[in-house]
């Protein structure tokens, strides 16, 4: 959430800084019912004062001896007033509210401006693409070739957009998060936390999915309002929500792993072949919260914690600096992670690195108190380190021979007592 404080003394300034994500900011409902407030909260005010001025009055009057029956009458009236204001000031604060909730937050200056996708910026490129001397299957031909991959059976099961892994692919996958882990615990510092996978709307308010993804979230119909998680992000990161933080305990660096679950509501006829855009997948997900002055520097701490993950598979990517237009909704600035595909001949995003500044903060009330001073909001990241499902991905296609054999990253082998070659 936005400062509304920063709102009321710049909106001109924010807007501008919207405009970078191709939005233009109501200016004028904002002020409307900042006036409304204003006026209400002035009322207010001015009839508690004659509020007080009349009961000191009465109290006079009663010890007078004299009838107090028609200031009595006014002091009614005025309490009647007020209850009527109160209520009107509680719509207008909802009004205000579900108005900074739909607003998304501001690109940090360093964010290249853009119209889509086309114009993010490349920070770097890592690993060169191997050439190969026949044409690269996708992973759906090489898995459901070698029968470890079956969509069709999913589709039995449950419907489409879910996939059925087996043997040595299962394997890979297991394998995979086991590593992701390790890494990341043993070599990083993150400390591993395991999370529900149902979460509450306040938690979903917490981070930014809700109310502005609710079409993107599965709903559990039944007593409780749960929701299945679309990403460790939500639970992780509510963690230290209506919490304040002593400075010794910041940084605070998480990992976790969960399975996600999206509906996918916005991204209708993308990707619908094989793992790339799943209702359900897995993911081993870092979190940090740290100082305001610290989370530029720990953005790129955490993205190169997820390259690093690319860099031990031995996996050709490139980084970069998604444009206003392209940035998440809760995100100030995000690097994007992109393994190369030799199936699609291109590079697709295995992860989101995301510095949120205190926009989930502000909405979570998670704080850090200096020593000897007043409690601040945090500031909180997070970046997938990595998706499991698009890693999967990423193997098969690049490590794959004119045979159909997927060769076994070295790196991965020890999680797989030694396997070299899937087949």
């Amino acid at each position: 959430m936005l400062d509304p404080k920063r709102l009321r003394t710049d909106i001109e300034v924010v807007a501008g800084r919207l405009r970078l994500r191709a939005m233009e900011l109501d200016v004028v409902r904002f002020q409307t019912l900042e006036e409304q407030r204003r006026q209400i909260q002035t009322e207010t005010e001015s009839l508690q004062a004659e509020r007080n001025r009349g009961s000191r009055e009465i109290g006079k009057l009663r010890a007078q001896g004299v009838n107090t029956d028609a200031p009595m009458q006014r002091m009614q009236v005025i309490n009647d007033r007020l209850a009527g204001l109160a209520q009107q000031l509680q719509e207008v604060q909802n009004d205000l509210e579900q108005y900074l909730l739909s607003l998304p937050n501001l690109p940090h200056d360093s964010v290249p401006a853009g119209q889509s996708e086309a114009d993010n910026v490349e920070v770097r490129r890592i690993g060169v693409p191997k050439p190969m001397a026949f044409k690269a299957k996708d992973h759906v031909d090489l898995g459901e070739a070698m029968g470890l991959l079956d969509a069709e059976v999913a589709v039995k099961l449950t419907g489409s957009r879910f996939t059925v892994l087996k043997a040595g692919l299962a394997r890979m996958h297991r394998a995979l998060i086991q590593f992701m882990l390790d890494i990341h615990t043993q070599d990083h510092g993150y400390e591993e936390v395991y999370v529900p996978y149902l979460v509450n709307a306040d938690s979903l308010r917490g981070t930014g999915q809700l109310p502005k993804f609710a079409n993107d979230l599965f709903k559990l119909a039944g007593d409780k309002p749960y929701y299945l998680i679309p990403t460790a992000e939500v639970p992780v990161t509510n963690l230290v929500r209506d919490t304040i933080l002593d400075e010794a305990d910041l940084p605070r660096r998480y990992v976790c792993h969960t399975p996600c679950f999206r509906s996918e509501a916005g991204s209708y006829g993308r990707d619908t072949r094989g793992m790339i855009r799943q209702h359900q997948f897995e993911k081993v997900e870092l979190v940090h919260m740290v100082r305001p002055e610290d989370s530029y520097a720990a953005l790129e701490v955490l993205t190169g914690h997820a390259e690093a993950i690319l860099q031990r598979l031995e996996l050709p990517y490139r980084v970069v600096s998604l444009c206003g237009t392209d940035l998440g909704f809760s995100s100030a600035k995000t690097y994007d992670l992109e393994v190369w595909l030799p199936g699609q001949e291109k590079y697709r995003e295995i992860s989101s690195c995301s510095n949120f500044e205190d926009f989930q903060a502000r909405r979570m009330q998670a704080r850090w108190r200096p020593a000897g001073g007043k409690p601040e909001l945090l500031h909180t990241l997070n970046g997938s380190a990595l998706a499991v499902g698009r890693t999967l991905v990423a193997i098969l296609e690049n490590y794959q021979d004119e045979g159909g054999r997927v060769a076994i990253p070295t790196a991965l082998q020890p999680y797989m007592s030694g396997m070299r070659v899937l087949e």
